[in-house]
């Protein structure tokens, strides 16, 4: 699955490697299947793919291009939307024919939210944090092989060209984010998300590992580790388990002084907020 369709590049920096992720085949490459599906729940995958091919930037999709997005075939995708339709998921452009997201995904996202405890929990000290620091302070979830945000709050008072939103999709494997969550990740869903990342970047792989090996070392070591992805833009980011479930909280600012002044400045900041998350998750 493509991460964005303006054919943004991402750069990894750090010790002064500098690695950039491979260009997006023309097909999309098969991301990794969550476990415990068996042959009789293929269709609801496939359904779900479909889904999740529609990104911002992409409101309108065919069946060519949704073929194209998730490897599928297009009778099969010709099948799946017409599924997706009559259950009120997708609606039909009447000029375009294409599909767009019905309002029925939205009520989904709502629910999700108003029922995520971690979420509801972290929350009011994200957003005291952020304010009080004048920083950007997310939380994001895995879901396959990029993280998603449950929210971000955005109180850095330097212009960024890259806006952050709730349910916003990042790589897992070149940011703070992802690599903090591949940090403590469990087997077998680590071995397979590395092998996985590895077939996908196969040429910048060895880079790539390197700097998930420094990440995991740096958690150990400090509780946290860093990226920069985006030029001129510090992120921290650590792990946070709650109830038997993984997540990432992070911090990042976007800098013109001395990176690493900034760097344990929002070290202190970030476990600070980690210690009030888990006191209070720890109250519920």
């Amino acid at each position: 699955m493509e991460h964005h369709r303006d054919d943004i590049r991402l750069d990894l920096r750090c010790r002064g490697d500098l690695v950039k992720a491979d260009p997006m085949p023309s097909r999309a490459a098969p991301r990794p299947v969550k476990p415990g599906l068996s042959p009789s729940n293929r269709s609801l995958e496939r359904g779900i793919a479909l889904l999740q091919a529609f990104r911002p930037g992409s409101t309108l999709l065919g069946n060519a291009d949704l073929a194209e997005r998730t490897g599928l075939s297009k009778s099969t995708v010709s099948r799946l939307t017409q599924t997706l339709v009559g259950a009120g998921f997708l609606q039909v452009d009447t000029v375009t024919r294409a599909y767009r997201l019905a309002p029925a995904t939205l009520s989904l996202a709502h629910a999700m939210r108003a029922g995520s405890d971690i979420l509801n929990t972290a929350l009011p000290l994200m957003r005291t944090t952020a304010q009080s620091h004048r920083i950007n302070v997310g939380l994001a979830a895995p879901d396959l092989d990029e993280m998603v945000y449950l929210e971000s709050i955005r109180y850095n008072p330097r212009p960024s060209l890259r806006s952050v939103v709730s349910g916003q999709r990042v790589p897992m494997e070149t940011t703070s984010l992802g690599l903090a969550y591949l940090a403590q990740a469990r087997e077998p869903q680590r071995s397979n998300l590395m092998e996985h990342l590895a077939r996908k970047h196969a040429q910048h792989w060895p880079a790539i590992a390197r700097e998930l090996d420094r990440a995991q070392a740096s958690i150990a070591e400090k509780g946290w580790c860093a990226a920069s992805w985006q030029a001129g833009v510090v992120a921290l980011s650590c792990p946070i388990r709650f109830q038997d479930l993984d997540y990432a909280l992070n911090v990042s600012l976007t800098i013109a002084e001395d990176k690493d002044a900034v760097m344990e400045r929002l070290a202190r900041i970030l476990l600070e907020l980690h210690a009030q998350v888990q006191r209070a998750l720890a109250l519920r």
